[in-house]
């Protein structure tokens, strides 16, 4: 069993990560929005980006029992679920802090600096890829290229881009987002 599908561990409804304990009757509210959503999507044709797209929203990632459920709804194979979500940056399939903190790997970034970044960024949020700060504030993530080649090396946090990042500039980013 994977961490992010233990019982009772789930994000808070509609708050992206924030992982929180949750109760079975907060879990079935959970899923019963997530069938609500799933309505208007039956018997459609190329629907899934934007099915997974709204279970995301629902439980801030994308657990394995979500992904089963949008499969049973929309009877699409569970393997064709599994291989969108895993192909596609945007979706994440493990519980994020509040804040994600995604280093961008492509080709322009990582020759700039990218990894110096990822292992500086770990080292002053406690995080590593995939996991949550202890206190759930930030979570550290790589993408592909995010298409800003010429202010690489960058970070994205949200839909918005930091660029010119260098592990210098670190400290005062991140004290910027604990403010917020």
């Amino acid at each position: 069993m994977l961490p992010q599908d233990q019982p009772g561990i789930m994000p808070g409804a509609g708050k992206k990560g924030n992982p929180v304990p949750t109760t079975g009757v907060q879990e079935k509210k959970l899923y019963e929005r997530l069938t609500q959503a799933l309505e208007k999507y039956k018997g459609k044709p190329g629907v899934l980006i934007a099915a997974l797209q709204e279970a995301q929203e629902i439980f801030g990632y994308l657990p394995r029992k979500a992904m089963i459920h949008v499969a049973n709804e929309l009877t699409i194979p569970l393997a064709e679920v599994y291989s969108v979500a895993s192909f596609y940056s945007l979706f994440s399939t493990v519980p994020a802090g509040k804040t994600r903190l995604e280093v961008c790997m492509g080709t322009a970034c990582y020759v700039k600096g990218a990894e110096k970044l990822l292992q500086e960024l770990q080292k002053q949020c406690g995080g590593s890829p995939g996991k949550f700060t202890s206190e759930g504030r930030f979570s550290v993530a790589t993408t592909r290229c995010v298409g800003a080649c010429s202010a690489a090396p960058v970070i994205k946090i949200g839909e918005e881009l930091h660029g010119e990042m260098s592990p210098e500039k670190l400290p005062a980013l991140l004290e910027e987002l604990t403010k917020i």
